[in-house]
C-alpha cells in the first residue's frame, strides 16, 4: 500500500463528495490540506482491527471490505463499499480503536481526510455537523436493517433482497444484477455459509426466477422472484 499525496487533484475530487458539496472553495482546500491519497492493490489490508484511527476514509474507485474474525477463524464481512462511499466516520469521533479491518477486494484508490482537518472545518460550518450526523444516522439504520434481516427473514428472502435492493422502485420487470464481489464474501455480508447461498441460487435458478452466468445474475421477472418465498 502507498501514499502519493500530489499525484491526483484532491480538491476536486473532495468538491464532489455529497458530504461536502456545501463547503465553499477555501473550505474544500483546508480539508484537502488534510487529505492523502491512499493506494491499495487487491488484498492489501488498509488497517487491522485495533488500530486507532487518524481520520475516514473515502473511496475514489475500486471495493473495498469491512470485516472481523470469529473465535474459530471463520471471516464476517460487515460491509461491501464501492465508488464514492466513506467510511470509519464513527469509530473517528470516538477515539477507539477500530472494531473491524478494511481489505481493498480490487485495485482502489481511497483519500484519507484526517480528523483534525474534520474537527477544525466542523467548527466553523455547523452545515458540515449536519451532514455527517445524517451520514451517520443513515448507517446505523442500514444496520438496524440488517440485524432485522438475519433475525427475522430466511436465507432465501435474504438473497432476494439483495438482488433486488437497487431495483425496488424503478419499475423495471427485467433486470441484470452483477455481483460486486465472489460468492464467499457476498454470502458472509448475508450471514449465510458460502453452500447455502450457493444452494439457494441453485433452487432459484432451477425455477427459472434467475440465470447466474458468474458473477452476472438474469432476473426475467423481478415480480415473480420478489413474489416468491413470502
Amino acid at each position: 500500500m502507498h501514499c502519493y499525496p500530489h499525484s491526483i487533484n484532491i480538491e476536486a475530487l473532495l468538491a464532489h463528495v455529497p458530504l461536502f458539496n456545501e463547503l465553499a472553495t477555501e473550505e474544500i482546500a483546508r480539508l484537502a490540506r488534510g487529505t492523502r491519497e491512499v493506494v491499495a492493490g487487491r488484498g492489501d489490508i488498509l488497517f487491522h482491527k485495533g488500530d486507532m484511527p487518524t481520520g475516514f476514509h473515502l473511496i475514489v474507485y475500486g471495493q473495498m471490505k469491512l470485516a472481523f474474525t470469529s473465535p474459530q477463524g471463520g471471516e464476517k464481512v460487515v460491509d461491501i463499499l464501492g465508488q464514492g462511499q466513506t467510511f470509519g466516520e464513527a469509530v473517528m469521533f470516538m477515539d477507539k480503536p477500530y472494531m473491524v479491518y478494511a481489505q481493498a477486494l480490487s485495485d482502489s484508490l481511497l483519500l484519507h481526510i484526517a480528523k483534525t482537518a474534520i474537527l477544525d472545518e466542523l467548527d466553523t460550518d455547523p452545515k458540515l455537523g449536519r451532514k455527517m450526523i445524517a451520514g451517520l444516522s443513515r448507517r446505523l439504520h442500514h444496520l438496524i436493517t440488517d440485524v432485522e434481516s438475519y433475525s427475522l427473514h430466511s436465507g432465501r428472502q435474504r438473497i432476494i433482497g439483495y438482488l433486488l435492493r437497487d431495483h425496488l422502485t424503478n419499475g423495471a420487470k427485467v433486470i441484470t444484477v452483477t455481483l460486486p464481489t465472489n460468492k464467499r464474501v457476498i454470502a458472509s455480508r448475508l450471514n449465510l455459509t458460502q453452500e447455502h447461498f450457493s444452494r439457494i441460487l441453485h433452487e432459484l435458478s432451477e425455477k427459472g426466477l434467475i440465470v447466474v452466468e458468474g458473477r452476472v445474475i438474469h432476473i426475467p421477472d423481478v415480480d415473480k422472484l420478489r413474489s416468491y418465498d413470502r
